[in-house]
């Protein structure tokens, strides 16, 4: 989770560098073109299967990762993007919600306390690092924002759901990255027609654009393969809450290229999420070792 959060956040770069000429819809695309032909050529070499015995859940996993995607995007181009990545940066909170919830409702397991505080002690770091503001006029924004982290924590949850009965990584990523296809060309043609009445795509994009877009490609498809792992093989709060590393990574990234600055606030909040986050796996690796012992 370490590795995709850091990978994810120079993916991040990448796509606010790309963005400066090409479209959500264009960068969609390629995102998921070149995870597609990346994951087709390592299939092809090492004579991994890519047929499915769980077609609808890869199905129910591309279109709410995808759907999670595409209001991340409209969120960030109606809020201030430190009140939109907040928002969005709740999917872990949604995520201990729901595995309480269920594991309540069924009585089959015992809630992870620890966990889930560490969980929301991480979101308060996030929240002192970003520093959120929203108007009442921005209320669309903030509730689409929300919407788009519940939806991402259901897609992290059918990501560990693949993994459990026994979807390699690849495979996941493989159809999601088909999905991101799909979505970003019924989008974009949308987009496209709706705006000026005809259908292009990439049309004014330099060499510059496309080697970015490629670099987004690439970085997506090694950040996904890594987190579908995570999810798959970790326990999902403190999967979940690792996520939170990323916008510290994404924050390092802003002061290096963007000449960013933190005031003590945002410092706190760095080190708020790097305790919890180590904290968390620490509560994970004990309860771990005390349920071993007691078997």
């Amino acid at each position: 989770m370490l590795l995709a959060s850091f990978v994810f956040a120079i993916m991040g770069v990448c796509v606010k560098l790309a963005s400066e000429h090409a479209s959500t819809s264009e960068i969609v695309i390629a995102r998921g073109v070149v995870g597609v032909s990346l994951l087709l050529l390592l299939t092809r070499l090492r004579g991994l299967p890519l047929t499915t015995h769980y077609p609808w859940q890869h199905a129910w996993r591309g279109f709410v990762g995808v759907s999670a995607l595409w209001l991340w995007f409209f969120a960030i181009a109606r809020l201030p993007l430190a009140t939109a990545m907040t928002l969005n940066y709740m999917a872990p909170i949604w995520i201990a919600a729901i595995v309480f919830t269920l594991g309540w409702w069924h009585k089959t397991r015992r809630f992870e306390w620890g966990l889930a505080a560490a969980i929301v002690t991480s979101f308060i770091g996030v929240a002192l690092l970003l520093k959120p503001t929203i108007h009442a006029e921005q209320w669309v924004g903030g509730l689409t924002a929300l919407i788009s982290g519940f939806i991402s924590a259901l897609a992290y949850i059918q990501v560990k759901r693949l993994g459990q009965m026994g979807e390699p990584e690849y495979r996941v990523v493989f159809y999601f990255s088909a999905s991101g296809v799909l979505g970003g060309l019924v989008s974009g043609l949308i987009d496209n027609w709706w705006e000026t009445g005809s259908l292009h795509l990439f049309a004014d994009l330099s060499a510059r654009d496309f080697l970015l877009l490629f670099a987004i490609g690439i970085t997506a498809t090694i950040a996904q393969v890594a987190m579908t792992r995570a999810y798959r093989l970790g326990a999902m709060l403190v999967t979940a809450n690792l996520q939170y590393t990323g916008i510290v990574f994404s924050s390092m990234w802003g002061i290096l290229l963007w000449n960013d600055t933190l005031d003590v606030g945002g410092w706190l909040g760095i080190l708020i999420i790097l305790i919890s986050g180590v904290a968390a796996t620490f509560y994970n690796a004990r309860s771990s070792s005390s349920t071993s012992s007691q078997k």
